[in-house]
């Protein structure tokens, strides 16, 4: 497991999208070899997501053949609604970058069997050949993706009640209106993300030390959902100073002697330009 600590929100945004723009090029996807990725939505990839469409803008990224699985969707709220997961995404992402909108697969909450759309979601994913690289946020109370405290940490897509911390959370986005706030959602469940090749999962902001001390320095705990990950062969933690502030300060040492080989994973940045 890695640990990368950045000076803010930024830097760390920042680290990440390098991340994904290098995985991305290396593994030189083409015609019949599409690079698989999961995604998330919220307030903590929105600045990654900016820097992915600095990264196209200028020529150096193409997401012509990139795949892409979101993690949740909301239940019950309009694809066209503003709050929803479908806008989310096409208003801060796939709109301003060259995905073909049928890779970017995103769960419908509005299916008439919602039990069948999540095997549906599954089965699109293994058709694929598995997700390359899943990136994921985690809420202050550890979840990831919406598998709340309890979460069995091998389960599926599902349907899922969403726990009051998240409806809580996530009421900023409804006008402060917790009755306007879904109560249901469907995710990508914890063995879903634990399939991927690789985990990346951006946590920032003091509000997520707790959850981040969780992850890294207690054991494997369904009430944590996100500490699943220190089982994964490949999972790299990227996280802002505030959000090690419950960390022992070993730990952060620890973690930070190592950034001069963390750093190489994304210095040089590629470039898909001719000669890069």
């Amino acid at each position: 497991m890695r640990l990368v600590i950045l000076d803010n929100y930024d830097l760390a945004s920042e680290w990440a999208a390098k991340y994904i723009c290098n995985r991305i090029i290396q593994f030189k996807p083409g015609q019949d070899r599409y690079f698989t990725l999961g995604l998330p939505t919220g307030s903590t990839p929105l600045g990654c997501y900016k820097k992915l469409i600095e990264y196209h803008k200028s020529g150096d990224l193409s997401f012509k053949y990139v795949k892409t699985f979101n993690m949740d969707e909301y239940v019950g709220l309009p694809r066209n609604h503003p709050e929803s997961y479908h806008s989310y995404m096409w208003n801060n992402f796939f709109k301003h970058i060259d995905i073909d909108p049928s890779n970017a697969h995103i769960l419908d909450g509005n299916a008439a069997d919602l039990q069948a759309e999540c095997d549906a979601f599954e089965k699109k994913i293994k058709e694929a050949g598995g997700i390359d690289l899943f990136v994921g946020g985690i809420g202050p109370d550890g979840h990831i993706a919406f598998n709340e405290p309890g979460s069995s940490l091998v389960s599926r897509t599902r349907l899922k009640t969403l726990a009051m911390d998240t409806i809580l959370a996530n009421a900023k986005y409804f006008d402060g209106d917790l009755s306007k706030v879904p109560t249901m959602a469907l995710t990508v469940g914890v063995g879903t993300v634990m399939d991927a090749r690789e985990v990346m999962i951006l946590i920032t902001g003091a509000h997520k030390a707790f959850a981040l001390y969780k992850a890294i320095e207690e054991g494997v705990n369904h009430m944590w959902t996100v500490s699943a990950f220190q089982q994964h062969p490949r999972t790299i933690f990227v996280c802002d100073e505030d959000a090690t502030l419950e960390l022992r300060v070993k730990t952060v040492k620890y973690f930070k002697g190592l950034m001069h080989v963390h750093n190489k994973l994304v210095d040089p940045l590629y470039s898909m330009k001719e000669g890069n």
